[in-house]
């Protein structure tokens, strides 16, 4: 069932579609440095619960201004003094947006520039591929501010840099930038510039893929990930079977046969 996403409904959000189905979805707050507060996590759950099925073949995930975002609207949490049961439903609103977007099956490709602290690594983290440059750096400063974690870097943080860095992080306030921070995890990619412009040239290539095989790829990893080694196994193969005997795979399985298909070479 095929449904429409009306750009205009979005007021945190900056959407754009391209004709080749890549959707830009800026955080739009500069001036806050793209701070989540709850209006926010709620456009991001209404758009990526609708993304997988109004068509959408890849996001590119950016920040408007200098920074991709300073994490939890700091501002709006002293303001409204939450209760526990108050800040624990919000938590698991940020949980639903970012499960949304780790399970929904349409590649993200977060663009990382300036700021992605705190609840910004945790979103970043949800994004299936991450792309940073010179000025990006990732930190975790709960500890120096009397907070914890609560949208899943405990989980998605701790997948990429591991335990012991994920401790570090949070106990020390450490601060991750450049070479460092792609080497522990923190981003897949590295550019000098715009880290944009080469998040929109990934999305491009992950939507010229086929839909069934990204929802694969960007969804049942994930899931697999959850389960037990003889569960996982199980499920691969039945992921497999219907991805790989679906009719649209066809024509590029014999593209491959008859030697007309792109060749797999050495980047050099």
């Amino acid at each position: 069932m095929s449904i429409q996403i009306n750009p205009t409904d979005f007021t945190n959000l900056s959407l754009e579609a391209h004709d080749d189905g890549v959707w830009v979805v800026t955080l739009n707050r500069p001036t806050k440095r793209n701070a989540l507060d709850i209006n926010t996590i709620e456009e991001l759950v209404t758009f990526f619960s609708a993304a997988p099925r109004a068509g959408v073949r890849a996001v590119v995930l950016a920040g408007a201004g200098d920074h991709f975002c300073a994490g939890l609207d700091l501002i709006e949490h002293h303001d409204e003094d939450r209760s526990p049961a108050d800040f624990m439903h919000v938590c698991l609103r940020w949980h639903e947006a970012f499960n949304k977007m780790e399970y929904g099956g349409v590649p993200i490709i977060a663009a990382l520039q300036g700021a992605v602290v705190g609840g910004g690594l945790e979103l970043a983290s949800a994004a299936h591929v991450r792309v940073m440059n010179e000025t990006t750096y990732f930190a975790l400063p709960e500890g120096q501010r009397g907070l914890f974690t609560g949208g899943g870097a405990t989980i998605r943080v701790t997948d990429l840099v591991g335990k012991a860095r994920m401790i570090d992080m949070m106990l020390m306030g450490r601060v991750y930038s450049g070479a460092e921070a792609e080497e522990v995890g923190l981003a897949q990619y590295r550019v000098e510039g715009s880290s944009f412009d080469e998040a929109l040239r990934l999305a491009r290539r992950a939507a010229e893929n086929l839909p069934l095989s990204n929802f694969a790829i960007c969804s049942a990893v994930s899931h697999m990930q959850n389960m037990s080694a003889m569960d996982a196994a199980y499920a691969e193969a039945v992921v497999a079977g219907v991805v790989n005997t679906q009719p649209d795979a066809r024509a590029r399985l014999a593209a491959f046969a008859d030697k007309s298909g792109a060749r797999i070479r050495r980047n050099d």
